[in-house]
């Protein structure tokens, strides 16, 4: 019991690896407040966790937008008193668009739900976690973070933006009791992944059978290295950006 009495609101939490971490992280003890814009899979996610005795309170919610985002934080302050946990983990994908195939509406789309949306709720988040000394921040970059070829020109881009706020969070907070840090997935299986990973003649797979590991990792994968970072084992670690990508970075 990790997270015995801690509270974590995490985005995306429908399906993936956001899913993937709302159920390590309540078996860990947390109540989880679970924010994701699909209300049906959110509500089976939350229905499964509280089903097996957990704390869990969904809320549908766009975090592009400040309204929602705003809405999302007091629902869940409301019901928890407050937020001791962070999990920017909702993003999306761009096809692997180069920059002459990326419209501006796919560009807009990419940037405002991969940085603006954990942005606009880390925001929101912080004067809770200031007031109180103390709180971590999750942001999920991606290998995109720091290499090209794990997305395209948006997704590319926005996660190395991910990696650049992560890092500015941890200098500007990290003395007031705040801890950031980020992963950074390599190709994981999700349902925003998995019509890319059936297609054997997909570029990435052949990426994919060279690392080392020889394999795409799993959703619960993401969630065991996220439960450590949020949990005070990794108390130490201070604007950390993690790689656990089956060693796609190693060459």
């Amino acid at each position: 019991m990790k997270l015995k009495g801690k509270t974590v609101v995490i985005t995306g939490a429908a399906s993936g690896m956001g899913r993937a971490q709302a159920r390590l992280f309540s078996k860990e003890g947390a109540n989880v407040i679970a924010a994701d814009i699909d209300k049906d899979s959110l509500d089976k996610v939350v229905k499964e966790i509280t089903s097996n005795g957990g704390q869990a309170l969904a809320v549908q919610a766009d975090i592009s937008n400040r309204d929602s985002v705003k809405d999302l934080v007091k629902k869940g302050v409301e019901e928890y008193s407050s937020i001791d946990i962070l999990c920017n983990t909702a993003g999306i994908l761009d096809d692997y668009s180069p920059s002459l195939d990326t419209s501006e509406d796919l560009w807009d789309r990419i940037f405002n739900v991969n940085l603006k949306g954990m942005f606009l709720l880390t925001n929101e988040v912080l004067p809770h976690m200031i007031k109180k000394e103390k709180g971590v921040i999750i942001n999920i970059s991606s290998i995109a973070g720091f290499v090209a070829g794990g997305g395209g020109a948006a997704y590319t881009s926005a996660k190395h933006a991910v990696v650049g706020y992560t890092k500015q969070l941890s200098f500007d907070y990290g003395k007031q009791g705040i801890r950031v840090n980020a992963i950074a997935p390599g190709a994981i299986k999700t349902g925003m992944t998995e019509e890319i990973l059936k297609d054997e003649d997909a570029p990435v797979m052949e990426t994919i059978k060279s690392v080392p590991a020889g394999r795409y990792g799993q959703p619960e994968e993401i969630a065991n290295l996220a439960l450590f970072l949020a949990s005070e084992e990794s108390d130490f670690i201070h604007g950390a950006i993690v790689p656990i990508d089956g060693g796609w970075l190693v060459k």
